[in-house]
């Protein structure tokens, strides 16, 4: 097998047991497969692709599935490979695939490989996100620190805290999405991760001071591409409270997140680049990732002793729920059996990915009509 292989679909469809809604599950391997990280979208050729990463034939590689036939055809070919990152050009022609410390833009219609970037010489690489006008792929790069830090962060966030307190220096990059050739936006000593770029503003985007949400300085930040000002985005609002996993919503400048309060209680919310409009809704059990697609609809997945899939729904400028979608049973025991739920582009399908099996797997649902047709949640 390799570049270019065309997988036979192994989707199958079963009934949830507990909200009676059919999931489709839509990969069946014995080793993990998941998509994209929940802030980049997978779906591309108008809906009809979805991208994927899987672990088979003991690599780690990238994938592109027809979704109504369900093949998949592999795109790289890394033999020996263990991590893997991706996001799309917003066009979807292109993938930036993060592999080791080099960006690389692969054709989706040809499969060609292009170098784009190499993060220098004792650094790490981040993840990827292309701007909006489909010019820019920006990413970042941290001081490498794994000679004096024991770091295993993808499996249970071994070093988080350490790596936090000890300030590597951290670069934002700004690459050219067609020729490459780079610059340097934004540098800090600070652990900076999660790029996320506005798709709808080129000239705006997000980053994060990663580490304990409780114990960084503060996590959400904004940063103007044009002159370099970056600036907090929602600030704590009670010593000890915890805010993170922001992502934009379609319209590109609002801010979605979720959080716990001092006193534990869970809630989502929102909040424009300019600190303004903010609405955070509360709940009473623990997430641990939180999406709304800026159509009236926001999903978390449950951790702990709740193992389902919740779903609210805005009803009269406020929000209906939660009402459970589905059985969850995900582990969260390394980023690769994350759920990372979120919703497709015209808010109708919820994809995620459990190992409730054992393996991790992609499972995709098609959203009721009737909201009030899925139980209300209850604890």
């Amino acid at each position: 097998m390799g570049k270019g292989t065309v997988w036979p679909s192994e989707r199958k469809a079963y009934t949830d047991r507990f909200t009676g809604i059919e999931v489709t599950q839509l990969t069946d391997y014995k080793a993990h497969s998941h998509h994209l990280y929940f802030t980049e979208s997978g779906w591309y050729d108008g809906g009809q692709r979805l991208l994927l990463i899987s672990d088979r034939e003991n690599s780690t590689n990238l994938y592109s599935m027809h979704l109504e036939s369900g093949e998949m055809t592999q795109l790289t070919d890394y033999p020996g490979n263990d991590q893997l990152d991706a996001c799309l050009l917003p066009d979807g022609s292109a993938a930036f695939v993060k592999k080791d410390r080099c960006l690389i833009r692969l054709n989706l219609s040809t499969l060609e490989e292009t170098l784009l970037y190499e993060a220098p010489e004792g650094y790490r690489l981040g993840n990827a996100s292309a701007t909006a006008d489909g010019k820019f792929v920006l990413t970042c790069v941290q001081e490498d620190l794994s000679s004096r830090i024991r770091l295993d962060l993808g499996n249970g966030y071994v070093g988080h805290r350490e790596l936090m307190e000890a300030a590597p220096h951290s670069m934002i990059v700004r690459i050219n999405a067609g020729q490459g050739g780079a610059e340097i936006v934004y540098e800090a000593k600070r652990f900076i991760t999660h790029i996320n770029a506005s798709p709808g503003e080129p000239w705006l985007l997000t980053f994060c001071h990663e580490g304990p949400w409780h114990l960084v300085d503060h996590r959400i930040w904004g940063l103007d591409l044009r002159s370099g000002k970056a600036w907090k985005i929602r600030e704590r609002l009670e010593p000890g409270e915890k805010v993170g996993h922001e992502f934009f919503y379609p319209d590109g400048v609002t801010v979605g997140y979720h959080g716990f309060r001092a006193n534990g209680t869970n809630f989502f919310g929102h909040i424009r680049y300019d600190n303004t409009g903010m609405e955070e809704t509360e709940f009473a059990f623990d997430t641990w990732h939180a999406y709304a697609d800026g159509l009236g609809q926001a999903i978390v997945d449950g951790k702990g002793a709740v193992k389902s899939l919740s779903v609210w729904r805005k009803a009269d400028g406020v929000y209906d729920g939660p009402r459970m979608l589905c059985e969850l049973r995900c582990s969260f025991h390394s980023q690769k059996v994350h759920a990372h739920p979120r919703f497709s582009a015209d808010g109708k399908q919820a994809l995620f990915t459990s190992d409730k099996n054992g393996y991790g797997n992609l499972y995709l649902i098609h959203l009721p009509e009737r909201f009030d047709s899925l139980p209300l949640f209850t604890l």
